[in-house]
């Protein structure tokens, strides 16, 4: 055939050997290099993971063990505070000291508490001195903490507990030096809870506790519940310890086949970090004859002092087992790897250059415009297949990106065009707000000539009213025939006048701010119910009182009134057949502070119309109401703001009103 003939290049032998070198030469370097890496990593983490292990099981046991302290404060509180405790101290003097008794032998055995008796208050201020337990109980506090009770202590109690406690020590490995041959203290979980008569005099101090010093059934529930059946793999076995310093008094380590290491004590190193230093230990640890993942804690004292550790651990032997084996079998399957990957890379190496041919030609297709040009499935697996592959996914990946930028150039252009309304409904808010400035130097410049104006008013208003009376006065009972406008006249004149003090109020307010003094709103509002009373009386109208305000505000009290006043006689017109008057006052707090009060008074009438809402504290706005000049609400919610308050307002049509004045404790300014 033709192309057997063909002659070869030296140039293209060396091409070859080089492609041959660069594929055998991670196999014979890289390789290895990545099998010394997994085994220090895997070693790593498995370590990592072990300590993580025994973290989380350290969390348990401590979680189990302030159950456990809760516990115990639980049942001394519950007694403290019960009935029967009560009734029993109740009794006389003979008879109290055998109900008592009884009651706390009862309670003990159901509590399972290794101790639990009454104290007098003289004789807890004596304890006091030694227990903070017992100190914080006396200042009306219940607490519970783990404390360490001397063998005199212990005895007092109760001589088994003494016993109990005594532990001889035992030599242990790697310990820190001792000169004692016993352990006479005790570990215990103290509790004491005030106890009270049914007027809160302290009677005394209910204590109780419980002794851990050889406590088989708590360790073995604890290590039950950190380690329950099937929890540890591979054969390892977890153990659970509380110590009393650096001794074991209470654990499941085992000395012998079935002897507890009880009176053994923990290695110098742990030791050091521990109760030395007080940090938490987190790492493999000689523990009595073997190696085992360990966590230690220090146990405090109320006083925060350390007093001994908890601990948790399993054995390591069966975890390190399983990694080298594990290495060993990751180490063969490397071996094997390498071997078929040297067969294969080989025997492919003549199949790079047709991957490459493809991506050449699809890079000189993109380029010449064709975006849709891919390299496609190529028959090489190996590290040019993948890059083949990866290249394909590259384009695909640009080609999304380009349409992910058309897209988001279409919303920006979205956004903008949403940017642009909402700046013009800001310029349309600003020229509203312009407006409104504008209309507030209106109603200053209308205040001014208002106040002008009212004193111009209030003269021919004076000869009007003088020349009604002295006309009244000279026809004397000729009058009678007109008197009904002669009535009707005088009336007209002091709505007149009222009209006029409202607008010299409005255009002058500080000439008649008024004496601030505390005002009690619940006093004000009977007050201003009185005033109205005659109104009550026309119609069927029920009031409903819900006064929770206790602050008193600093105020004008007819400022006030006249605004309470003027919202009852709004609220009692808007129900010509009837209804209920609701008048509430509560505490207004924002942020868990105190501000002030909130008044509010609600009708069950016709309710406002939205339009009117909005006009409802314009001046001369009296929403057709008979008899109204529309500056009621208007002068009310001056009143308010001047105080630094609010006037508010709720309503639906149908549903009656409410109106809300919003007062602070001590005004603004």
């Amino acid at each position: 055939m033709p192309g057997l003939g063909r002659v070869i290049s030296p140039g293209q032998r060396t091409i070859r050997s080089r492609l041959l070198l660069l594929a055998l030469l991670p196999l014979g370097v890289v390789l290895p290099v990545m099998l010394a890496a997994l085994a220090y990593w895997g070693g790593n983490t498995v370590d990592r993971l072990l300590v993580t292990k025994v973290r989380s099981d350290l969390a348990v046991a401590h979680g189990y063990y302030e159950r456990v302290s809760e516990g115990v404060g639980r049942s001394v509180t519950s007694l403290a505070d019960s009935e029967r405790l009560a009734r029993a101290l109740q009794q006389s003097w003979r008879q109290r000291e055998t109900a008592v008794a009884d009651l706390l032998a009862a309670t003990q055995g159901e509590q399972k508490l290794d101790f639990l008796h009454f104290n007098e208050v003289d004789r807890s201020r004596q304890a006091a001195d030694v227990w903070p337990v017992v100190a914080a109980a006396l200042a009306g506090t219940a607490r519970t903490s783990t404390e360490v009770f001397t063998a005199p202590q212990l005895f007092m109690i109760s001589p088994k507990l003494a016993e109990r406690a005594r532990t001889p020590l035992i030599a242990t490995a790697n310990a820190q030096a001792d000169a004692r041959d016993i352990e006479i203290r005790g570990l215990v979980i103290h509790a004491a809870a005030p106890v009270r008569d049914s007027q809160g005099k302290l009677l005394g101090v209910l204590v109780g506790g419980v002794l851990l010093n050889k406590n088989l059934d708590f360790i073995d529930r604890l290590n039950a519940i950190v380690y329950p059946d099937g929890a540890l793999p591979f054969g390892s076995a977890g153990t659970a310890t509380l110590f009393l310093d650096d001794v074991r008094v209470a654990t499941n380590v085992r000395l012998f086949e079935g002897e507890r290491a009880i009176g053994t004590r923990v290695s110098a190193a742990v030791h050091k970090t521990v109760l030395g230093d007080g940090r938490t230990w987190l790492d493999r640890a000689f523990v009595v004859s073997d190696w085992y993942v360990s966590a230690y804690e220090p146990l405090l004292d109320s006083r925060g002092q350390r007093i001994g550790m908890l601990y948790v651990g399993f054995l390591e032997g069966p975890f390190t087992g399983l990694q080298h084996q594990a290495f060993a079998g990751v180490a063969g399957l490397f071996g094997l790897a390498m071997l078929v990957a040297g067969v294969f890379a080989i025997l492919w190496a003549r199949r790079v250059f047709r991957p490459i041919e493809k991506m050449h030609a699809t890079m000189s297709a993109i380029e010449q415009g064709d975006d849709a040009a891919r390299v496609g499935q190529v028959e090489s697996q190996d590290e040019l297949g993948i890059v083949a592959t990866h290249f394909d996914r590259l384009l695909d990946t640009l080609q999304a990106q380009a349409s992910s930028l058309k897209r988001w150039g279409e919303s920006l252009d979205a956004k903008v065009a949403e940017r642009t309304a909402a700046l013009e409904q800001a310029v349309a808010d600003l020229k509203a707000a312009q407006s409104q400035v504008v209309m507030n130097e209106k109603l200053a410049a209308i205040g001014q000539l208002t106040a002008g104006v009212a004193h111009e008013i209030n003269n021919p208003i004076a000869v009007i009213q003088g020349n009604l009376d002295v006309l009244r006065d000279l026809l004397g009972p000729q009058a009678e025939p007109v008197a009904p406008e002669i009535k009707l006249i005088h009336e007209q004149v002091q709505r007149i006048r009222l009209i006029v003090a409202k607008l010299l109020q409005f255009a002058r307010p500080q000439d008649y701010v008024g004496y601030l003094e505390p005002v009690e709103p619940g006093q004000l509002i009977q007050d201003s119910l009185l005033l109205v009373r005659h109104l009550l009386n026309r119609g069927q109208i029920a009031i409903e009182q819900q006064l929770d305000s206790s602050r008193r505000i600093i105020c004008n009290r007819n400022e006030l009134q006249q605004v309470v006043i003027n919202l009852l006689v709004n609220a009692i017109q808007a129900m010509p057949d009837g209804g209920v008057l609701h008048i509430l006052s509560e505490d207004w707090d924002e942020a868990d502070m105190p501000v002030g009060i909130r008044l509010a008074i609600a009708d069950t009438g016709p309710g406002i119309a939205a339009p009117d809402l909005e006009r409802l504290f314009q001046p001369f706005f009296t929403a057709k109401k008979p008899g109204g000049n529309g500056l009621g609400l208007w002068v009310s919610q001056n009143l308010i703001e001047r105080y630094g308050g609010r006037l508010t307002v709720d309503s639906a049509p149908g549903q009656g009103a409410r109106f809300s004045v919003w007062l602070r404790c001590e005004p603004l300014g």
